[in-house]
């Protein structure tokens, strides 16, 4: 089979595609036949060994797939050969074929294409989980958001107006702010040439922003403070500009404010039905029509430096897929 490996730390440049030996089922797994894979931030991390997980070279990256199941491993019954998946590999992804635990597969909808579900369990569970699980995200709250037409920001656009929130999309230029208003954004703000603080009392009456969704850190986590109302809570997702803020405890007392960490992959592990439970209520909203994956640019899984670079350089918005022409 074709796979990406990663030899040596780096960026995506390093990346090289092989042939490579196909991954032996285990008990309790099964195989799927990889339609498309999507693509992380936490890949780019992955593979330039700045991530949580460090896995032995060569390693193939890829935290998402979408696929048919082709083997099923002794002891699984909730999955048969033939059924349409998504899965949560962890790493692997980027190949024609993956060995994935059972209870890391969920089965997709009909409707359902396959690089709309390559793109889909991530970041949709990421935005869900935050509000469902840590934020507490409430019908009519102020949801201020950032990267707001990234990966993650995207969703969190998405979910925060099925939640029942008035959500403020913050992000750069206004064709990504476009993006996230056709994605159900109340009100926009492109940071790069409006302050932050001075839009969001603006809009909010001088309340400020009830929950703050921050993948990106640094100067948004700063606006962020800045902006958020009285006993407000400021989800962390990541820190994709490169600064990871320090939080001044004083500003924290004065406004009761709580600042949230949210690391979603740590879920599947410790709390795994919460997931289930959780793309439960997803799935159902995609087939509702309350949710539509973007996926802004889909590539072969030749082009895989071509696709991460996007990612690194913030061109893209929404998702950006491998495929492997299956």
């Amino acid at each position: 089979m074709r796979a990406v490996l990663c030899k040596e730390w780096g960026g995506p440049e390093k990346l090289v595609v092989e042939e490579a030996p196909s991954p032996a089922i285990k008990e309790g797994a099964v195989r799927i036949a990889v339609q498309a894979a999507g693509i992380n931030f936490g890949d780019l991390l992955l593979i330039s060994g700045q991530y949580q997980e460090k896995p032995a070279f060569p390693f193939t990256p890829g935290m998402e797939a979408s696929g048919t199941v082709t083997e099923v491993g002794a002891g699984v019954t909730t999955l048969r050969a033939g059924d349409r998946v998504m899965a949560l590999t962890g790493t692997g992804a980027f190949a024609e074929e993956v060995v994935v635990d059972a209870s890391r597969v969920y089965k997709i909808p009909d409707k359902m294409d396959f690089i709309s579900a390559a793109g889909f369990p991530v970041t949709y569970g990421t935005s869900h989980g935050a509000f469902d699980w840590r934020a507490d995200l409430k019908p009519g709250e102020w949801l201020l958001v950032f990267g707001a037409a990234g990966g993650v920001g995207l969703t969190a656009v998405e979910i925060g107006k099925a939640m029942g929130a008035t959500v403020i999309a913050c992000a750069r230029g206004p064709e990504k702010l476009e993006i996230a208003r056709q994605y159900g954004a109340d009100h926009l703000i492109d940071y790069s040439r409006e302050d932050i603080r001075e839009r969001v009392k603006a809009l909010t009456g001088g309340r400020g922003a009830d929950v703050v969704y921050d993948p990106v850190g640094g100067d948004a986590f700063d606006a962020g403070l800045r902006s958020i109302a009285w006993g407000g809570r400021i989800l962390i997702i990541g820190f994709t500009s490169g600064r990871i803020p320090q939080v001044p405890a004083n500003i924290l007392l004065v406004k009761n404010i709580s600042v949230i960490g949210f690391y979603w992959g740590s879920y599947q592990a410790r709390k795994p039905e919460m997931l289930r439970d959780s793309y439960a209520m997803l799935l159902r909203w995609y087939e509702e029509g309350k949710l539509k994956p973007h996926v802004s640019q889909h590539f072969d899984l030749k082009d895989v430096a071509a696709a991460m670079e996007l990612l690194r350089q913030r061109k893209s918005t929404g998702k950006v897929v491998l495929t492997t022409g299956r």
